[in-house]
């Protein structure tokens, strides 16, 4: 689609992160120096959160009936919600957008289910590079997409490591896709 003088390419595919569970990625070309990729997974199941509060709730039920202590059902109750609203502010992040802009550096943001975001940007001139890497969790080899930062003192070395897509974990393919676009920005640079 042409914008005026600007280029914008929308792509969405569907890849899956490495529970099998079913992800999607979203990569717009808004010029030949500005790539934006986002990350979603599936949003918070009502019938999941059902299930947990009614498991909880029946428990405090059983423990209440043979002690009639009304206190177990209030804790009950009180711990569900304030662990539904832990869940929702904190830990369940609906997408991940990775913003990557050629001489100025990159955006990583995460939305959260409750609406809150949390965006970091790095410089460029921080930025070594953009790889892949892998790990070993658990029997299993895991990949993830992380930004090399440079070392202040020696240009050669690295300092940091910034994974990306932290949440989402998306599978090698998805991530594959992401770091070619992610380097034919960085070598324009």
């Amino acid at each position: 689609m042409q914008n005026g003088n600007q280029q914008f390419i929308m792509e969405d595919e569907t890849y899956t992160d490495i529970d099998g569970k079913a992800i999607s990625l979203e990569c717009q070309s808004h010029s030949g120096f500005c790539r934006e990729f986002t990350v979603s997974s599936a949003k918070v199941s009502i019938g999941r959160v059902m299930v947990y509060t009614s498991a909880v709730w029946l428990s405090a039920y059983t423990i209440f009936f043979f002690t009639e202590n009304t206190a177990v059902l209030s804790s009950a109750i009180i711990i569900t919600l304030v662990g539904m609203m832990v869940h929702i502010h904190f830990v369940k992040v609906d997408h991940e957008t990775l913003l990557i802009i050629g001489s100025l550096g990159v955006q990583v943001s995460s939305s959260y289910a409750s609406g809150r975001e949390s965006t970091d940007f790095i410089e460029m001139g921080k930025i070594k590079d953009i790889v892949i890497n892998e790990a070993i969790h658990m029997q299993t080899v895991v990949y993830y997409l992380c930004i090399l930062l440079k070392d202040p003192t020696d240009s050669d070395a690295v300092s940091c490591v910034v994974p990306l897509f932290q949440s989402s974990k998306p599978r090698l393919s998805c991530l594959v896709k992401v770091y070619k676009s992610c380097q034919d920005i960085l070598a324009k640079c």
